[in-house]
């Protein structure tokens, strides 16, 4: 089980790494390609951990959590129409900019899910 939990925080250490990125962003021009970058990689990732966490038996309820709520962010929040629209009328007005990259960071923290992977880290 060892090599899996390696294999877990690595993908939850991209996913902090991506978050924390969309965090630091300035909301300036190009910020846009940015947040559609990484908003892909995390949702890929958490993907992954889904479509891995689900065949094990999961004794740990960490991993039960985890999957849960990731599969609970995939099925609930979509931006990509929204980053589709915005990089074709205002990829450089601030104000969407920030509104956007706030509204993706906040919805993270629904069902505390960078909390939850975080904590999980430290544990791994």
């Amino acid at each position: 089980m060892t090599n899996f939990d390696n294999y877990l925080k690595g993908l939850l250490k991209q996913i902090v790494e991506s978050y924390q990125l969309l965090t630091k962003l300035e909301d300036k021009s190009g910020d846009l390609e940015i947040i559609k970058k990484e908003l892909a990689k995390i949702n890929g990732l958490l993907h992954v951990i889904i479509n891995k966490l689900n065949p094990i038996d999961n004794t740990s309820n960490d991993y039960v959590g985890l999957a849960s709520a990731a599969d609970s962010y995939i099925k609930n929040y979509d931006f990509f129409r929204e980053i589709e629209t915005m990089s074709k009328l205002y990829s450089d007005d601030p104000n969407r900019l920030q509104n956007l990259r706030q509204t993706i960071l906040d919805s993270f923290n629904d069902k505390k899910l960078i909390e939850m992977i975080e904590s999980l880290m430290e544990k791994l």
